[in-house]
């Protein structure tokens, strides 16, 4: 008997069902990320933009015009400087691809990765050889589970940039981190002079600002000198009050990061290095062990 050509209809719904099956299959096993910009970016990245923004333009359009005179230059050129240190810094973090040689220049960033099987294999990475990425790597090489490759020097994931910090990447990061440190408290420093000038004597905070043009009006001028706007004393201290929790929110975070880091670099020790150490004296290694928890471990799960 002659067989019979699949019909249109049953054709479509194998299409389609392959293509889920793919779609699912691409889920379960992610391609590798390349850096800060590879999907999916996360939240943290849009909050720590946004902030960014926030405090450059509170500062330069806002707080700055109303120093001193004299300190005007000083301020623009030294907290400028800052800002735009941080931001080449941090660009160059997210940029740079962190991982392993081997994975850069022989790995396919479009493949999908093999599925992981513990049957076979005890360790993600064995004799210096990665069954995830299928490449050697080196000693002091990671597997990010966040960023799907081997990291070399592996240091830890990090939400804010999207991206592994590695020893390609980590001066950037930590100086980064060492300028949003400065930045904010010369920030907060400026702040604060409004502030005390603000509740004391404000006619003399226009004056030495040269603003003595708006002391009769009762207005407040905002970004100065190019695209004035006047607003009523209220306006000016919510402002005030929201900026000066916004960096100090900003210095305790960053600043107890940039400590933290401080501390690693007089002990010698990564991220990770500092995690893992941690975990092994809180739980001492017992047999039989959850074995998804050292496989989060293999994988250099460590994130700030």
């Amino acid at each position: 008997a002659p067989v019979r050509a699949p019909s249109r209809p049953s054709v479509q719904i194998s299409a389609a069902l392959r293509a889920r099956a793919a779609a699912k299959l691409r889920f379960l096993r992610p391609i590798p990320r390349v850096n800060g910009w590879s999907r999916p970016l996360h939240i943290y990245q849009f909050a720590s933009w946004a902030d960014f923004l926030i405090l450059a333009v509170t500062t330069f359009g806002i707080f700055i015009p109303f120093l001193h005179v004299d300190w005007q230059l000083s301020a623009y050129v030294v907290i400028g400087g800052l800002f735009l240190f941080h931001l080449v810094t941090n660009l160059i973090a997210a940029t740079i691809d962190p991982a392993e040689a081997n994975v850069r220049y022989k790995k396919n960033y479009l493949d999908l990765l093999p599925t992981f099987d513990r049957s076979k294999h005890e360790h993600v990475i064995q004799n210096q050889y990665c069954h995830l990425c299928e490449v050697t790597v080196s000693e002091t090489a990671k597997h990010c589970s966040a960023c799907n490759k081997c990291v070399t020097d592996f240091d830890h994931h990090c939400k804010w940039l999207n991206n592994c910090i590695g020893s390609r990447n980590y001066w950037f990061f930590f100086s980064s981190v060492t300028s949003a440190s400065v930045g904010l408290v010369c920030v907060l420093a400026v702040q604060l002079y409004f502030f005390i000038r603000f509740l004391i004597d404000s006619h003399g905070l226009l004056k030495d600002a040269g603003l003595l043009v708006f002391q009769d009006s009762k207005m407040w001028p905002l970004f100065l000198p190019y695209f004035p706007v006047l607003v009523n004393t209220g306006v000016i201290l919510f402002i005030l009050v929201a900026s000066v929790v916004l960096v100090i929110g900003n210095i305790i975070m960053i600043g107890h990061l940039l400590v933290f880091h401080l501390y690693l670099m007089s002990k010698r020790l990564s991220t990770f290095e500092y995690i893992t150490q941690k975990r092994k004296k809180q739980q001492p290694k017992r047999k039989g062990g959850k074995k998804g928890s050292s496989l989060r471990m293999e994988e250099g799960a460590a994130q700030q």
